[in-house]
């Protein structure tokens, strides 16, 4: 049965089975590497595997894939896979994220996400590389609990969701960025033809994003703030706009997205206007997702400005203007 055609092209024929989730094909790319060699010699031979991405029909041993994850596990001895780069040993050491081994909170078939995604099969990681005075998440986000679950159970229990009816893996959090090892684990444990969703607030490094490379069918990603002052203050984040932009341009090039932008009260000047200005000139055919149920949890009410709900024209003030920008909105 053909599904209703949506924009995410891509997505949808993966959904019809007329194409591969690009981790599939990560698995089917032969590569030849030995662990003696070094890690600027292991990322040039990552490029070049991703250069050329000739698929065979078999799964290839070591992969692409394999590669990913040799790299994964370096970058986790010291880690860097956001912008934070603690460079602690996560194997002994927690990050600035409060993350050392990968933690689920939980995970269930998400029927509250964009429509196109529904029923999602969300996989909550506890910890976050932000520290956000809102988070509607904050005792899985700043208070790291959870359950280790192997690679192999998790993808055997991601093969379960599919039978159920799930249309993806949606990895979020928290936030998914600390646990990219463990991600790409479970990413050699499986074999169904499913999209993968990177749910992120896009912190990520330069080197989390290569390895996010030909893994991920789409991005859903959480653009808040227009600038640095407001990042620092609300969620404890150096370099910001930087950082996200970039990484922003970024998965635009190496596939499909979906952008959320949550609306705060009396942020439309400082926050709204300018990422929305942003996405106009830099991503204007994404699909974008305004936001409008911000609501002061945590430790929100320590600031006057954030202290509220977020008022309907407020709301409709950041659509209208988004509007205006010619953004496609979901």
């Amino acid at each position: 049965m053909m599904l209703e055609r949506e924009p995410l092209p891509r997505y949808h024929e993966i959904l019809e089975e007329n194409r591969s989730a690009v981790y599939r094909d990560c698995q089917h790319i032969p590569v030849t590497f030995n662990l003696s060699q070094s890690t600027e010699v292991l990322w040039k031979i990552h490029e070049k595997a991703l250069r050329s991405f000739h698929v065979k029909n078999t799964k290839q041993t070591p992969s692409l894939l394999d590669l990913k994850v040799e790299l994964a596990d370096r970058l986790f001895q010291s880690c860097c896979f956001c912008e934070h780069r603690c460079k602690v040993d996560r194997r002994t050491t927690p990050g600035v994220c409060g993350v050392k081994e990968t933690r689920i909170a939980t995970e269930f078939l998400h029927y509250g996400e964009e429509a196109v995604l529904v029923p999602s099969h969300t996989i909550f990681f506890s910890g976050c590389t932000f520290q956000c005075v809102f988070c509607q998440n904050w005792d899985i986000s700043q208070l790291p609990g959870g359950a280790p679950i192997s690679a192999e159970k998790l993808g055997t229990i991601i093969e379960e969701r599919k039978k159920q009816g799930s249309r993806n893996v949606n990895w979020v959090g928290g936030d998914p960025t600390s646990n990219m090892l463990y991600v790409l684990q479970v990413l050699q444990e499986m074999d169904s033809n499913i999209p993968q969703v990177w749910n992120s607030n896009m912190y990520c490094s330069e080197e989390t994003m290569k390895l996010l490379q030909g893994v991920i069918d789409i991005y859903l990603t959480d653009f808040k703030y227009g600038n640095d002052a407001c990042a620092k203050r609300l969620s404890k984040i150096d370099g910001y706009t930087e950082v996200v932009r970039r990484n922003h341009l970024l998965a635009h090039k190496q596939t499909e997205m979906i952008i959320r932008h949550l609306v705060l009260p009396n942020h439309f000047e400082c926050c709204s206007k300018p990422v929305l200005r942003f996405i106009a000139d830099h991503l204007p055919d994404v699909l974008v997702n305004i936001m409008g149920q911000y609501r002061p949890e945590y430790r929100a009410n320590e600031h006057k400005d954030i202290s509220r709900p977020v008022s309907p024209e407020e709301i409709n003030a950041v659509k209208e203007y988004a509007d205006t920008l010619g953004i496609h909105q979901v």
